[in-house]
């Protein structure tokens, strides 16, 4: 009731014309709060004469506990053996990035591969394939990559890196029911089938059943159906029966099924794994690793490197190593493979092209360019990945911004002593705005081990106008300031910033350069001249400092390798303008923030950034332009910016104050307003509250509110903006995510 008076309350100071907007917002409360209540009743109407008696649960959960944190250390052999069939298949499946590339006419593959595995608590899991086997022409596909479903620690609060919430954690368990399928009575003591319901639809849970000893309560067999993203999974576990690997998966098998528009894709697999080298924690290590006392240095975790060069692909040798046979139909396709590459060999060499073919070939190969992600690697040039062209989801919009579209560019050469060159040229245009922008940043890592590099950023920013108008802004009454009844003058601007970075101790990183600005009005007229210069450049020493205390890392041969820590990241931006270009002047510019993601309670995190700045040394004609708060106006992805950014903030207001002081969170949960009528809307896998803050002249303080959820296809937000109290716009903000995860 509470929440409801509070949105009343924010209808009333809402203007006429978002009463609308307000009335559906005020809807869905509702609906919300009464599905809620009968899904409640429905709860306590279930009857429990089936359910697990509570000493049983409380073995279970204690055990989980217990035995999520037992395994310090293990080494395995991986062997795999995944067969895809096509059920249906349309064009639009040659339209979905990081997707196998299929054969005409061709529904049925066979892959397979022997890989090394290495795992480290907490949660650090190592793969290096050494042979692999396969009928498919070429490709990858992340919808069907496996290594989601190794990290399935049952005993863990959430399984597959964090995304579906284990039913034997015991703050998890109010969202199952725990039923007594059966009992079976063995000489080593009694198994009990429990089978796992979960109270409400959700990507985040999972359904099935897991037969667990009452010896010691560890878990023997389980069977579990899900569904994430695109793709739905039935996984079966056989545990170990020796003693050291009685925790740990032995045999696997594992369905997973992709359906999109009219596409059906099934990928069966067969999972073998030996273990070996199985370590346990002792008390005192267990109490360490939750105390976050351990060693910055992971490189033991990550000690297993990919050599390509060692890599197994001949099917001979793959036979005389392969643990497990194959049937009659898996081996035929095999050969069904080879006699089509031999038949596509010899036509080629008998039957030369003929100039339409090739015509129509090359058409063929400009098409996928368009509609398709790909990776091309030189051996001695280095790697280019680009997004597909013709992408509608790269394509945001939001009621500050509206309708933006980003295509970036990635390369990248590593070099065998580990220093690396990287360029990541970027065009977008803002159809609301009608403007192009187009950066490229490039970084040479010259000492991997310190994180030695030089940098370089070019491009063309947002239009601005300068702090001539600030005067002009500070002597208007906050009672009557607008900027609809202002001139002012806009700038185009291009910019290029060198600098070095190192990393002088492990987390903490010097970053100094030089930043220089190239601005010029955008209407030249000779009125324009009269009230500021057509042309102002700037030059300033910078420089930046991030400290991010009790960095995790591993080393990668010669490459340090940061992995995150458990403490914020302080980060100081000083800037130093001097008159060394024509048309420039001096200034000072000071930034300073703090930003951290936390994960409380597994699937729930909170973000936050809080900074501030300001310029001095205000004599002369110099631009308001932070780095920190910003206005971007290119899609940037819907958690680019930590904590949160402020979406219905007039992109005039980033430039109009020579000091600020802001802060947002973000609270991100899988459970909040819309699990009780998860039928309807059960492909909803994220939550989110916005809260933002935001003091400078004129707005004392602008708050901004917010709720939206994620979807695996897109991400869509609520914003309500607040000026000095009165409620001053309702906006939303719409990004396509699909393929972007």
């Amino acid at each position: 009731m509470v929440f409801l008076y509070i949105c009343l309350y924010i209808f009333k100071r809402l203007e006429k014309k978002q009463h609308i907007i307000c009335k559906i917002i005020l809807c869905m409360v509702c609906a919300v709060v009464f599905v809620h209540g009968m899904a409640n009743d429905k709860i306590s109407s279930v009857s429990r004469s089936y359910y697990v008696p509570d000493s049983i649960m409380d073995h279970i959960f204690d055990s989980a506990e217990k035995y999520a944190t037992q395994i310090k250390e293990y080494e395995a052999v991986l062997y795999l053996k995944g067969r895809m069939k096509i059920h249906k298949r349309n064009r639009i499946i040659k339209y979905i990035p990081s997707m196998f590339r299929f054969e005409k006419g061709i529904n049925d593959y066979i892959h397979e591969s022997i890989s090394d595995l290495h795992y480290t608590a907490p949660r650090i899991y190592d793969r290096k394939i050494t042979a692999v086997a396969t009928t498919f022409p070429g490709g990858y596909s992340r919808f069907f990559d496996i290594l989601d479903f190794l990290q399935f620690n049952i005993y863990a609060p959430s399984v597959m890196a964090n995304k579906i919430l284990s039913p034997l954690y015991r703050k998890s368990s109010i969202h199952y029911y725990y039923l007594l399928d059966s009992v079976d009575y063995r000489m080593e003591g009694i198994q009990y089938k429990v089978r796992v319901i979960p109270r409400y639809r959700s990507t985040q849970l999972m359904e099935g059943f897991f037969w667990i000893s009452s010896s010691d309560w560890s878990i023997r067999y389980m069977d579990f159906i899900g569904k994430y993203d695109l793709t739905s999974f039935h996984l079966s576990m056989q545990m170990g029966e020796e003693g050291e690997s009685r925790f740990l998966p032995h045999l696997l098998n594992l369905d997973v099924i992709f359906k999109f528009v009219r596409n059906k894709l099934e990928m069966n697999y067969t999972g073998w794994l030996n273990f070996k080298n199985i370590k346990f924690m002792s008390d005192e290590e267990v109490l360490r690793l939750q105390e976050g006392d351990q060693k910055y240095n992971l490189s033991k975790s990550y000690r297993l490197t990919a050599d390509t060069t060692k890599l197994i692909q001949d099917r001979d040798s793959f036979t005389r190593i392969r643990p497990l046979p194959l049937s009659d139909s898996e081996d035929s396709l095999y050969r069904a493979f080879d006699k089509r590459r031999t038949v596509s060999v010899d036509d080629t060499l008998q039957k030369p092209q003929t100039k339409l073919k090739r015509n129509l070939v090359f058409m063929g190969q400009l098409g996928d360019a368009l509609i398709s992600s790909y990776d091309i690697d030189f051996s001695k040039l280095g790697n280019i990945s680009c997004s597909p062209l013709i992408n509608p989801f790269l394509v945001s919009y939001s009621h500050r911004n509206g309708w933006a579209y980003r295509q970036v560019f990635k390369y990248n050469k590593l070099f065998h002593d580990g220093k690396l060159l990287r360029l990541i040229p970027q065009v977008g245009y803002n159809f609301t705005k009608k403007e192009l922008y187009a950066k490229l940043d490039g970084e040479f890592v010259y000492n991997p081990k310190k994180h030695g590099a030089i940098t370089l950023n070019v491009g063309n920013g947002n239009r601005i106008y300068s702090s001539v108008v600030l005067d002009q802004l500070k002597s208007i009454p906050d009672s009557t300031f607008s900027f609809n009844g202002l001139e002012l003058d806009y700038f185009k601007d291009i910019y290029l910033n060198i600098a070095h970075n190192v990393e002088v101790v492990n987390g903490l990183s010097l970053w100094t350069g030089l930043s220089m600005h190239w601005r010029k009005a955008v209407h030249g007229t000779p009125e324009v001249a009269k009230r500021v210069p057509l042309k102002y450049n700037s030059f300033a020493p910078r420089l930046r400092i991030e400290w991010t205390p009790g960095m995790y890392y591993y080393m990668n041969g010669n490459r340090k390798m940061n992995i995150g820590s458990t403490y914020p990241t302080f980060v100081a931006d000083y800037e130093c303008g001097l008159k060394v270009l024509p048309h420039s002047g001096k200034y000072h510019r000071l930034e300073l923030s703090a930003e951290q993601q936390i994960r409380i309670r597994n699937l729930h995190s909170i973000a936050y950034h809080v900074g501030g700045g300001f310029f001095s040394n205000q004599r002369e004609m110099y631009f308001v332009d932070y780095v920190d708060f910003a206005n971007r106006n290119l899609p940037q992805g819907w958690n680019d910016d930590i904590g949160g950014a402020f979406q219905m903030l007039d992109g005039r207001w980033y430039n109009a104050s020579r000091h600020y002081v802001r802060g947002n969170i973000t609270y991100e949960t899988p459970f909040l307003l819309l699990y009780p009528v998860s039928r309807l809307l059960s492909f909803i896998q994220k939550e989110r509250i916005y809260a933002g803050v935001l003091f400078m002249p004129h707005l004392n303080p602008y708050l901004e509110l917010g709720y939206g959820f994620g979807t695996h296809v897109f991400d869509f937000g609520v914003f309500i903006g607040n000026e000095q109290g009165k409620f001053t716009s309702v906006g939303c903000k719409f990004t396509f995510e699909l393929f972007n995860r």
